[in-house]
């Protein structure tokens, strides 16, 4: 099977790199507590809408990973002594 090997690894990095983001992300997700003045609640709604943002561009990273690495088994390598094809154009 011909797989564009430049691809696929690019598509891999992107795939890994995404999912390590995620995991971080979700690791450290900011919770409220009892309590809280109106100012720490602002900030803590803030947290986590930043933290949901993050999260949506880790999966979008993921996602463009991946179809790297579907586009490199479809993807044709040229090689550097291939001959152009030329069309003749019909003589009228």
């Amino acid at each position: 099977m011909l797989v564009d090997k430049k691809i696929f690894a690019g598509g891999i990095a992107m795939l890994v790199v995404g999912v390590i983001i995620m995991i971080n992300i979700n690791a450290a997700i900011p919770v409220g507590q009892s309590g809280m003045t109106e100012e720490e609640v602002i900030d803590l709604m803030i947290m986590q809408q930043e933290n949901k943002d993050l999260n949506t561009l880790a999966g979008i990273l993921i996602g463009i990973g991946f179809m790297l690495i579907l586009i490199s088994f479809g993807a044709k390598r040229r090689r550097k002594g291939s001959i152009k094809k030329e069309e003749k154009k019909p003589i009228t």
